[in-house]
């Protein structure tokens, strides 16, 4: 069974999928947090997102580039598709 809510397609198995077949940093984080089984790749995704952020994070040198720079990791983690971070760039 699939219901629709919210531009979000529920089903059986507990999983979620965007509309336009996005899934993102923190829709793996909720998957995991569900006990779900993430797959190498999405695995992966998170190690590198994690670096990332906090190496992003590590090098601002002021406390307004840190609080900028925590905000576009927010939204990179909730809208890139995780693939993304599958890139050589975030390793």
């Amino acid at each position: 069974m699939r219901i629709m809510k919210d531009n979000i397609i529920h089903n059986n198995s507990g999983r979620k999928s965007l509309i336009n077949g996005v899934e993102s940093i923190n829709d793996l984080r909720d998957l995991e947090y569900k006990g779900i089984e993430l797959t190498p790749q999405q695995r992966l995704a998170l190690k590198n997102f994690d670096r990332y952020r906090i190496n992003q994070l590590n090098s601002q040198t002021s406390e307004q580039n840190f609080h900028k720079k925590y905000l576009q990791l927010q939204v990179m983690a909730n809208l890139s598709p995780y693939q993304e971070f599958l890139k050589e760039e975030y390793y």
